[in-house]
């Protein structure tokens, strides 16, 4: 595997689709990466060379992305501040719910997890 910018790329496929490996970096910015370093986004990714390696990680760095660590560190101190002035959408963060607006009596089973079966209490 190639390594671009400190993570792992497959050499199989396209350029174009080991591009997005990298969190950030969505098939359009890949697009517009590779044309920004002048190279054909059919090449696989085991065929290019270090050159062709350093060109795409110079017009990564050159396009100002925020990508990986960065970009995550950036979205988690978001995330932070809306849970720290306690508003609407901190509130959902923290209790693991729907943030954007979806419902919660039926679906959302991804972000509220498992269903928890709650029992009906009998008087004896």
């Amino acid at each position: 595997m190639a390594r671009l910018l400190g993570v792992e790329i497959p050499n199989e496929k396209r350029i174009e689709a080991s591009l997005p490996y990298i969190y950030g970096i969505g098939p359009a910015t890949s697009k517009k990466i590779l044309e920004q370093a002048g190279i054909d986004p059919n090449i696989r990714t085991g065929e290019l060379s270090d050159d062709q390696l350093a060109r795409i990680a110079h017009a990564v760095t050159s396009s100002g992305l925020i990508i990986e660590g960065d970009l995550r560190r950036e979205i988690q101190g978001h995330m932070k501040r809306l849970t720290s002035i306690n508003c609407y959408r901190g509130y959902r963060h923290r209790r693991g719910l729907p943030v954007r607006g979806q419902r919660t009596s039926t679906n959302a089973r991804t972000r509220k997890g498992k269903r928890k079966t709650v029992g009906v209490m009998r008087k004896a």
